[in-house]
């Protein structure tokens, strides 16, 4: 009778695999491969660097850095790039090849271009600071009576933080001493909304009560009484973009509520300015553009867009069949933060912060030499739609693929990368110029509520109901730390904009602090 043999262990197995792998990596770019020409050219301005450059065919993204920067004169001080070849001469956005790693794998080995053809070859400026993964929780600060409904940071560093919550107050925080600062009191119902203004000098906060309230960043205190005019609760909250205010002491906002309208408010006047109605049902979320266009979603199935100006409404753009859940602006990072960069430095007078407000602006917005502000919106149909609001109310891509409702959906900060979260326990990134899907990041095992990119765009954190957070290598696309530590949902979370932090809150009511 033959013997049988036993069947392979599970470390030779992966052993085998690696090898296979190893030797398969070896016959991936022929030794001889012609030269081809490739051409330059800037993502933001459209112009075109240099002469066509002979260069090898197996070239990588790697040597593509060193030869731009040589041509940029930036050898001393050398910028990272990610790089995209063009099908064709028109640049078109919808129509180019990321090269990750090589152009032959990228681009010639899919037959795009012949070794004949001048490849032009688009490049974008990477953030020139890397942020650490967050891989430890620093402290877990008790405070909050109910659950932890919103997280925000402050735009000029991670030194403080404010959250809501259902015991109907606001809480700032010292991110640095990791110790509570001052408890907001004065909301009658759970505060379900907070944020930032751009100066870092007030907070606003929207609650179930109907009311809206504005308090001072510093010290805590409350800037005058509770700012009526609503009739149900606040779902939303948007600060008018720094280099848009008529003076440095400007105070305004939009809010969205369940009572179907979108208001516009002076915080100076402590009184509604504009109120805009329109929508046949609850306005789930609200943004203001870099452009001065108000964006709203709503169950009603509709995105309008109105001018902050004077209320009228500009577009409605309808293609959903369900709620909108929640939408995104491709500027959201540089509108929040304003004139403040990654260092939290700030210039001293008004007319230089709101001049570095609009720099910083029309650089993100700028695609191919125009400033184009994207929106994407979520909703309950399972789908994302991608716009251009400015240019066309059709949506320039339908994302498709997943299997729930989408709850949450943002922009990386270099406005190349969208991340949705779902109740299909799946983050998806997609590319925001086409809109295409680019991969399923699967880890958690519960509904996923929200997710923030850190703020040089290459790793995103993701909260969600299995009670836990996980970060993701953006360019691998792959689970890069899983950070366990809370007690029940998680239903907020933020990346500080100096990439330094993120905070977190959610059922089981305590703020956690994370560090690398």
């Amino acid at each position: 009778m033959a013997t049988l043999l036993p069947p392979k262990s599970k470390r030779i197995k992966l052993a085998e695999q690696k090898k296979t792998a190893e030797q398969a990596e070896f016959d991936l770019i022929p030794t001889e491969l012609p030269d081809i020409l490739i051409q330059f050219r800037a993502s933001d301005t459209g112009e075109d660097s240099n002469a066509p450059i002979k260069v090898s065919g197996a070239i990588t993204a790697k040597q593509l850095e060193e030869l731009l920067n040589n041509l940029l004169g930036t050898t001393d001080d050398p910028l990272p790039y990610t790089f995209s070849v063009a099908k064709d001469s028109t640049q078109n956005l919808s129509n180019v090849i990321d090269v990750p790693d090589d152009i032959y794998t990228s681009v010639l080995k899919p037959g795009y271009k012949t070794t004949e053809d001048i490849l032009t070859v688009i490049y974008t400026p990477q953030a020139i600071f890397r942020v650490r993964p967050v891989s430890r929780c620093s402290s877990s600060i008790a405070g909050h009576e109910q659950a932890i409904l919103a997280v925000c940071f402050s735009p000029r560093d991670s030194k403080r933080m404010v959250t809501g919550g259902g015991d109907n107050t606001a809480r700032i925080w010292d991110c640095e001493t990791e110790t509570p600062v001052k408890t907001l009191k004065g909301h009658s119902g759970w505060v379900l909304c907070v944020s930032y203004s751009p100066c870092g000098r007030y907070i606003a906060t929207g609650s179930y009560d109907k009311t809206v309230r504005l308090w001072d960043a510093k010290s805590g205190d409350a800037i005058g009484d509770a700012m009526k005019g609503h009739s149900a609760f606040v779902t939303g909250l948007a600060w008018e973009p720094y280099h848009l205010r008529d003076g440095e002491e400007s105070l305004r906002f939009v809010s969205s509520s369940k009572d179907c309208t979108v208001r516009v408010w002076d915080g100076r006047l402590r009184r509604v300015e504009m109120a805009m109605s329109g929508h046949g049902a609850s306005v789930t979320c609200v943004r203001w553009g870099g452009n001065g266009f108000i964006y709203s979603g709503s169950q009603d199935k509709l995105i309008k867009v109105w001018d902050g100006k004077d209320g009228k409404l500009l577009h409605t753009l309808k293609s959903h069949s369900h709620w909108v859940n929640h939408i995104a602006l491709s500027t959201d990072h540089v509108l929040r933060t304003g004139f403040y960069d990654h260092t939290g430095k700030s210039p001293e007078t008004y007319e230089e912060k709101k001049a570095l407000a609009k720099q910083r602006y029309e650089k993100a917005a700028t695609i191919g030499g125009q400033i184009i502000e994207r929106l994407v919106s979520a909703s309950d149909d399972f789908t994302m739609y991608l716009w251009e609001p400015s240019k066309d109310t059709k949506p320039v891509k339908r994302l498709l693929g997943h299997q729930k409702l989408v709850n949450h959906v943002t922009f990386s900060p270099d406005g190349r990368l969208i991340a949705s979260a779902s109740f299909d326990n799946h983050v998806k990134l997609w590319d925001a110029r086409t809109g295409e899907f680019l991969a399923s990041l699967r880890g958690h095992v519960g509904a996923v509520y929200q997710c923030a990119f850190s703020p040089d765009s290459r790793l995103l954190v993701s909260s969600s109901r299995d009670t836990t957070l996980k970060v993701w290598d953006a360019r691998k696309r792959k689970l890069a730390v899983d950070l366990p530590g809370h007690k029940d949902e998680v239903f907020a979370v933020d990346w500080s904009p100096d990439g330094m932090r993120v905070g977190s809150g959610g059922k089981d009511k305590a703020v956690r602090l994370w560090k690398h």
